[in-house]
């Protein structure tokens, strides 16, 4: 029996309390090291601004941990966010570098403001709450290339809720809340059907 691929880990870079993730490299684009960006920013104009450098997460045996990239240029091609660096200078160093995670450190973050941007320590214990009704706290921010994911602890146990406004719509630092509007059966289990009902309604 194949034996499952070990999963390769990309530790996080120590940037101090408060750095910020602000996007992932997805594919080369071009021949003159162009990469596609998915971006986790409301703010690429001034995060990937020229001559902004950004920390990468990448695995421990890639040859570009540890290192940073300087921004060139961000342009867009078809709505797509395409940036090139200094450190980039052709299609295999593009290839090389494929899923790396963007981050800028905590000192950066300090210099401007970002819309609906907190920092991690910012979040934990803060109430989750549903139309009021209190559901838990945070207890963790857990960061994905897709998205970030608030744990939630409960009483019946951690819930992750998916960092989107669709579902956490606001977050109130001054008042300690964070206000979720979740799908059904997200924090509770939805009751069984009977079939007799179902069979009445036909």
């Amino acid at each position: 029996m194949a034996e499952k691929p070990t999963r390769v880990k990309a530790p996080l870079p120590v940037l101090g309390e408060g750095s910020l993730r602000v996007g992932r490299l997805t594919k080369p684009h071009g021949l003159k090291g162009g990469l596609k960006v998915e971006l986790f920013t409301d703010n690429p104009d001034e995060r990937f601004a020229p001559n902004s450098v950004l920390h990468l997460q990448v695995p421990e045996d890639s040859q570009w941990f540890g290192r940073t990239l300087t921004v060139r240029e961000l342009r867009w091609f078809n709505s797509m966010p395409v940036a090139f660096f200094a450190e980039v200078a052709d299609r295999t160093a593009a290839e090389s570098i494929v899923r790396a995670i963007l981050w800028i450190d905590a000192a950066t973050v300090e210099q401007s403001v970002e819309d609906n941007a907190w920092y991690d320590h910012q979040l934990v214990g803060l109430e989750v709450r549903r139309e009021g009704e209190l559901l838990g706290t945070v207890s963790e921010v857990q960061h994905f290339p897709a998205q970030d994911l608030l744990a939630v602890k409960t009483a019946s146990g951690t819930v992750l809720v998916p960092f989107v406004e669709s579902i956490v719509p606001s977050v109130d630092l001054d008042a300690g809340v964070v206000s979720v509007t979740p799908p059904a059966g997200l924090f509770e289990e939805l009751p069984e059907t009977d079939p007799a009902v179902l069979d009445e309604n036909e």
